[in-house]
């Protein structure tokens, strides 16, 4: 049986969820330059300052991946919020625990449908 999740609690998880999304936008804005083409230009660049620099625009693009896939979970979930269905597991229909979602409120599966 899930149990609803109170105003001050929907408040709660409404807010850190809009900051996710918030923080994921200031990151692609700010790390835009890091994440561009690097231009190979051996006249310039040495062999290893290109390899570094090739790098440091994998490791941008990653971390730029990974927050734009947590901020697509932080929509989905506000999405269940404007529904009534937070808190709920989206394959079992029970409830995530509630210490799971203080952890990460993006998460959409219980304990035991995230293990399986």
């Amino acid at each position: 049986m899930m149990r609803m999740i109170t105003e001050n609690d929907r408040k709660q998880f409404t807010a850190r969820l809009q900051k996710i999304i918030t923080e994921a936008r200031t990151e692609d804005q700010t790390t835009r330059n890091s994440r561009a083409t690097v231009t190979l230009d051996q006249q310039s660049v040495g062999r290893l300052s290109r390899m570094d620099a090739l790098q440091q625009q994998a490791m941008a693009q990653a971390t730029y991946q990974r927050r734009q896939a947590q901020a697509t979970r932080a929509k989905s979930a506000l999405k269940r919020i404007e529904d009534g269905e937070f808190g709920g597991c989206l394959e079992c229909g029970e409830e995530i625990a509630p210490k799971r979602l203080q952890h990460d409120p993006t998460l959409p599966l219980c304990i035991t449908c995230a293990s399986g």
